[in-house]
């Protein structure tokens, strides 16, 4: 089918040329003899105004053209009178492909709530917020390629399906192929495994960290962006059970060029952003008032505070007036309240925390000359908080071995990672970040359903 795409029409210069565009109806109203539609296509956060005479064949449509329904219109493009668009089409023809039901179109001219447009998940991305999050998540996507692509990583695809539990937490879903009417089971009640699929249990992945790591160990810098899983009861703004995850790993990398990794990172992305939804993100600024351009800029282009996760305990115990619901202690991990107290109150701008101590995160982590902090790191964003997680790894076999032991990780089930620091070990660093934080961010939506097309969450697997 030969059609011109609607943002096409409004940001080229299409005066004068004859075209046929193709869309959803947004509105239709008729004035002294003539029909005005609103078409929009999802190309464009704008729609395209169809201007249809009563003297032309094509109004004799009108009276099947409902709010909702799909039609195909040529005619020719001319410069508009009216305020707030640059051009419109006088129609000449139009094809219905398929109507609505104009009384039950869940989707009318008016507000509609979130939480409401989560139960018509399949019409969303029809409204302007919907095209708005899923236009800016697509040139993210492209950013994150184009970004790592440019300095020489290797993308590559760590399994969704794995028998390791990365971040130990223990929320894994399970993948598994045995009869659920008839499980075999060991003598003291367990289910035994060994007649799986795999022969062994497996589940879906939290993160292609540790694949990542033998990778980079081999092909020096490399990056993964695909889903992950967590089976974690959490019904909260900032929880998903599928998500996407991005996740370089550096082969002869410390720290601070993880640091200076992930910071150039996020500024790329919102530069992307900035240059090309422009019309999108004005739009949350209007309607959602969490994100604002100005804001975005200074994200791009000015760099982060660092600080040690020490010096973040101490200026949060000096918030007199603050009144957490956790308590600040060192030791304690920082919660989301802290996190955004330190971007919103204290630093008011994206703060890098690192050295955290060594009990409160990952068995992988390179542990430091002090013996009581580890190599990691945390990217904290404004109103947000975390939406970086990464370190330097650690390198050393005997080293490794303990901190395994002391996290109750099974050694025997992940020598494979082991031999990595027998043969030919050297000092590596990674991050992840979670996509759809970062969209959430980015966008201001403020819960994170609402920045995937199909959200996963505790009971709500509708799609």
């Amino acid at each position: 089918m030969n059609r011109t795409r609607i943002i096409s029409v409004l940001t080229e210069n299409y005066i004068g040329k004859t075209v046929t565009v193709c869309g959803w109806v947004r509105s239709k109203r008729e004035s002294k003899g003539v029909a005005f539609v609103a078409l929009n296509d999802g190309t464009s956060q704008d729609t395209l105004q169809l201007v249809i005479p009563d003297t032309a064949s094509a109004f004799k449509e009108l009276h099947c053209i409902n709010t909702g329904a799909a039609i195909r219109a040529e005619g020719l493009i001319k410069k508009s009178p009216g305020k707030g668009q640059s051009c419109e089409l006088e129609v000449n023809g139009i094809t219905v492909y398929g109507n609505a039901d104009a009384e039950k179109y869940p989707l009318q001219k008016k507000g509609h709530t979130l939480e409401f447009l989560r139960e018509i998940g399949h019409l969303r991305p029809r409204t302007n917020t919907f095209g708005a999050v899923f236009r800016v998540r697509n040139i993210l996507s492209d950013a994150v390629h184009e970004f790592f692509q440019k300095r020489g990583f290797i993308w590559v695809h760590t399994p969704i399906i794995t028998a390791s539990d990365c971040e130990g937490a223990g929320d894994l879903f399970t993948v598994s192929s045995l009869d659920f009417e008839k499980l075999p089971m060991h003598e003291n009640g367990d289910i035994d495994f060994s007649h799986d699929f795999f022969g062994k249990r497996a589940f879906l992945t939290v993160s292609g960290q540790l694949e990542a790591e033998f990778l980079a160990l081999s092909l020096g810098d490399v990056y993964t962006f695909g889903p992950t899983f967590r089976a974690e009861n959490s019904n909260t703004s900032r929880h998903l059970s599928e998500f996407w995850m991005i996740e370089p790993e550096m082969a002869f990398a410390d720290l601070t060029d993880d640091i200076k990794l992930a910071e150039d990172f996020v500024q790329y992305l919102c530069s992307k952003v900035l240059e090309k939804c422009e019309k999108e993100i004005a739009f949350f600024q209007k309607f959602y008032k969490n994100t604002s351009i100005e804001e975005l800029k200074d994200l791009a282009e000015k760099p982060f505070t660092r600080i040690t996760y020490t010096q973040a305990i101490e200026e949060l115990e000096k918030a007199k007036k603050a009144e957490f619901e956790f308590p600040v202690k060192w030791g304690l991990d920082l919660q989301s309240e802290h996190e955004k107290y330190l971007t919103d109150n204290i630093f008011k701008g994206p703060v890098v925390v690192t050295d955290y101590p060594k009990e409160i995160k990952a068995f992988y982590m390179r542990l430091n000359e002090d013996g009581n902090t580890v190599a990691a790191m945390d990217v904290l964003a404004p109103k947000i908080g975390e939406i970086i997680g990464g370190s330097q790894r650690e390198e050393r076999l005997d080293i490794l071995k303990n901190r395994m032991t002391d996290a109750s990780v099974p050694v025997k089930s992940m020598e494979w990672y082991l031999d990595l620091r027998r043969y030919g070990s050297a000092p590596h660093a990674g991050f992840g970040l979670g996509f759809e934080r970062l969209v959430q961010y980015i966008t201001g939506m403020p819960n994170i359903r609402d920045v995937i097309p199909c959200p996963r969450t505790p009971q709500h697997i509708r799609f």
